[in-house]
Parts: C-alpha cells; sequence; structure tokens
C-alpha cells in the first residue's frame, strides 16, 4: 500500500493534549495516514531561523513542522495568503492587497517547503497539498524530478474569471496547478468558475470524464464537497460536557427560543450583515420582544490584518447599538461573546437552538451548518438558516436558504424557523441529517484518494518532463 503525504500550511496531527480537540479535517486526514504509515507535513505556526524538519509521532501518526522566518510569515502568510487571495477568492477585490513583496514570499515559502519535504517523498507515495497557501507546491516538486500521483484540494470558493485577473500574474498561479494529477474543489459552482477560467485565459479544453487540457497537459478536477465526522459529533452530544452545556443553555435562555450563530471572526462570514438582519426581526416583530435572543460566537482571527480589526470594530459597535436600543431591564436580544468553545460545548449549544443562523456572505463549504444538524433532537429538531452563498447550500438544499444582503430576507427566515411545524422541521431535518451522515468527510476522503488513484501513471509521470 501507498504511503499518504498531506502537506498544508498548518498541521492538525494529534498530540497527547490536543487530541480531544481534532475538527472533522484531521479526523478524516489522520485516520488515512495511520492506515497509510504517511506522514503530515507543514508550518509550526512558530517563528525561528531554521527550516529543519521536527518530527513528531503520535498514536500513529507522523507530523513533520517548519518554522518560518518573521518575514517569511509577513509576506507568505499575513500578506499573500490572506492579504491578497483570501479576500480575492471570497469576491471582495475591494479588500485585497496587491503587494510584489508578497508574491515573492509566497513563491519563496512554497520553495522552502518544496526543498525540505521533497528528499522525505518515496517513489510510491501519493501527495495530498491542500488550500489555497500551498497552490505552486505541486509544480515546485515536480521541478525536483518527482513523479509521484499527486492531487489538490481547494477549501474557499474559485472566484470568477472577472476577479481572478486582477491579480497580478494569475495566469502564473492557475499554470501551476497543472502540475497536479487531480484538483478537487468544494461544488459544482467552483468548479465550474475554474473550468471558465481555463477555456477563457488559458484557451484550454474540458472533456467529458472530468479532465481538463490546456497545451500537452491534461489533468482531472472534480468537486468533492468535504464532510464532517458525523457519527463521533453525533456520538459528542451525548457526552458529559455536551449535556452540561445543553442543560445551562436551556436553563439560561428561561423559556426563549435560542438562535446560534457560530463563526470565526471574519469578513467573510457576514456577520455585520447577519446582525442587520437580526435587527430587522426585531424591528418588524416586536411581539417577539423578550421570547427569542441571538447568540453569536464569534473568536478574534489573523488580528494582525487590519481588515480583521476593523470588523470586529464595525461588530462591537452594532451590537452595543442593537442592545441599546431593544433590550429590557430582564431581556437582551444579542449576546455577542468573542472567544471559541471545544466541539462538545458547541455540541450542547446547537442541541438547545430552536434556530441555526449561518449566513456567510461567500464560503467555500461551512462545516457549521453541517454540525448543527448532527446536534439537533430527532423529536424535536431546530430549523438551519443557511445562506445561498454558502458551500453547503448545495447539499444541505432543505434548510430555508437566504440572501444574506437582505435583512429582510434573513428576518422572513427567522420567523418562519421559529413557528415551523414541528412535522414540517423534522421532515426537513431528516433529509439533511442523511445528507451529512452519508457524505462525511470519510465520504470525502475516499472519494478524493480514489481519484486520485485512478489517474492514468502514463499521463500524471509526463508531467515531469
Amino acid at each position: 500500500m501507498s504511503r499518504l503525504i498531506v502537506i498544508s500550511n498548518r498541521v492538525q496531527a494529534p498530540t497527547a493534549n490536543e487530541s480531544g480537540a481534532q475538527g472533522g479535517l484531521a479526523v478524516a486526514l489522520t485516520a488515512a495516514l495511520r492506515e497509510a504509515d504517511g506522514i503530515w507535513f507543514g508550518w509550526s505556526g512558530e517563528i525561528g531561523d531554521t527550516s529543519e524538519l521536527r518530527f513528531r509521532t503520535y498514536d500513529g501518526v507522523t507530523s513533520a513542522t517548519i518554522d518560518l522566518l518573521e518575514q517569511d510569515v509577513e509576506e507568505y502568510y499575513d500578506g499573500y495568503a490572506n492579504r491578497t487571495l483570501w479576500p480575492l477568492f471570497h469576491y471582495r477585490l475591494g479588500l485585497t492587497e496587491f503587494e510584489r513583496d508578497f508574491q515573492g514570499g509566497y513563491e519563496r515559502v512554497n520553495r522552502v517547503f518544496g526543498s525540505v519535504i521533497g528528499p522525505h517523498i518515496e517513489p510510491d507515495d501519493l501527495i495530498w497539498v491542500h488550500d489555497y497557501h500551498m497552490i505552486p507546491l505541486g509544480w515546485v516538486l515536480r521541478q525536483q524530478g518527482l513523479t509521484n500521483r499527486m492531487g489538490f484540494f481547494l477549501h474557499i470558493p474559485w472566484p470568477p474569471t472577472r476577479l481572478l485577473t486582477a491579480l497580478p500574474e494569475h495566469r502564473r498561479l492557475v499554470d501551476s496547478l497543472f502540475a497536479y494529477d487531480l484538483i478537487g474543489f468544494q461544488n459544482d459552482e467552483w468548479l465550474e468558475t475554474f473550468h471558465d477560467y481555463v477555456v477563457t485565459e488559458m484557451g484550454g479544453v474540458i472533456g467529458d470524464n472530468g479532465d481538463v487540457t490546456v497545451g500537452n497537459r491534461t489533468i482531472r478536477a472534480i468537486a468533492c464537497p468535504i464532510g464532517i465526522d458525523a457519527r463521533e459529533f453525533i456520538a459528542g452530544v451525548e457526552s458529559s460536557q455536551a449535556r452540561e452545556t445543553h442543560k445551562r443553555m436551556v436553563e439560561s435562555s428561561a423559556g426563549r427560543g435560542l438562535i446560534v450563530g457560530v463563526d470565526r471572526l471574519d469578513y467573510s462570514k457576514g456577520l455585520e450583515e447577519r446582525f442587520n438582519g437580526y435587527q430587522r426581526f426585531l424591528e418588524t416583530r416586536p411581539d417577539a420582544h423578550a421570547q427569542v435572543y441571538l447568540l453569536q460566537i464569534a473568536p478574534p482571527s489573523r488580528v494582525e490584518v487590519e481588515s480583521y480589526r476593523d470588523i470586529r470594530a464595525q461588530l462591537d459597535s452594532l451590537s452595543g447599538r442593537i442592545n441599546g436600543a431593544f433590550a429590557d431591564i430582564d431581556w437582551v436580544p444579542l449576546r455577542y461573546v468573542n472567544q471559541g468553545y471545544s466541539r462538545s460545548v458547541l455540541a450542547g449549544i446547537y442541541r438547545a437552538a430552536q434556530v441555526g443562523l449561518v449566513t456567510p456572505l461567500r464560503d467555500g463549504m461551512n462545516l457549521v451548518a453541517k454540525e448543527y444538524v448532527a446536534a439537533q433532537d430527532p423529536a424535536d429538531p431546530g430549523v438551519l438558516i443557511l445562506s445561498r452563498f454558502a458551500g453547503a447550500a448545495a447539499q444541505l438544499n432543505q434548510a430555508l436558504l437566504v440572501n444574506p444582503y437582505s435583512p429582510d430576507d434573513i428576518a422572513d427566515a427567522i420567523e418562519r424557523a421559529l413557528t415551523m411545524p414541528r412535522e414540517e422541521r423534522i421532515e426537513r431535518w431528516r433529509q439533511l441529517y442523511d445528507n451529512i451522515l452519508h457524505e462525511d468527510v470519510i465520504w470525502w476522503r475516499k472519494r478524493f484518494i480514489d481519484a486520485l488513484m485512478e489517474v492514468e501513471p502514463a499521463r500524471w509521470r509526463a508531467h515531469a518532463s
């Protein structure tokens, strides 16, 4: 059996102190790494003056990490990854920063990764590279002469051609993807926008079987939506911590309906628009006052980036105005919390919530929506309100789909969710549940790896020539 080599910006392989906090991606990949005696390579998250790999094995999974120079972090991670590619790929051209130093640092760090990882790859290894931080890495490894089967999965949206062409040397970036044998996108929309760029900007041809050909190079591109570790998450709802959290939430709600939102503090999540929609609900449904409240959990992220500091200031101000305008002596309409919680605690919160409010402006997938569904009581489930522009909307079409830019759309959906008959709630939930259970993170991993194994050896070896 071939070894699996996973490469990503950060490594989420478990340690003795962190195994209980693993997310679904880590659960799926560590299981595969354990089965295939593989290695997970990535950045340690630390700043240092050496790029020497540090290997660590825990519970049958080996990880290997390197430190980065401070300049590398500023240009590669804070710069090109999070101030150029992230906003651009989330359709936020006005927030995108184009700096030549950012691009140079991004390519330089990918070369560093390639130089330290390449010597540890064996001829029969399967290589799986993850996300926008590592787009050029496949090309770097091919330049070293590696002819391994190599796949790339993008966890965020792929932008429309007219936006991507705003990126300096956009062709150079996309061209590097043709070093891979297989590219995976979260849904058909992102796959189609990739196809559009290849055809209009590169003169490529799209085959009926998923092949994408530009000149003498042919790769395969597929839609492969990531899921959650559904069965494990469902089991976690019955944990003592989840049960205690559920009890606390029910008691603190004092009979009021709970609407919950859980998002990293990021402009792509549509939190300002969500608050505006909730405010519109309060303005137009005065009879609902003191009968419902919104709990928004939004742990900070990327605090070094100015646009993230701006969104936090805006939400602090907006949440204060909403509470100032509508709160009563015994009721606060909005609880806004800037800290993260464990998955067990979140499971208990989800279980207690009548409504899950997931309204990103643009998202690659959004696994919170799937976790909310997984946590529900089958006999009395809550209702998922989901943005049309979340990647998960293609699978979870029995949710109440909304336009997150429209306060009225959000307000109407909140009212409908809170008044929905139990029979309809159960029917909608059952279809959502069936999807997340069947197309879970293990299904995603197997689908991608199986597709990578189907690549014809003659074709992928030709890439190195």
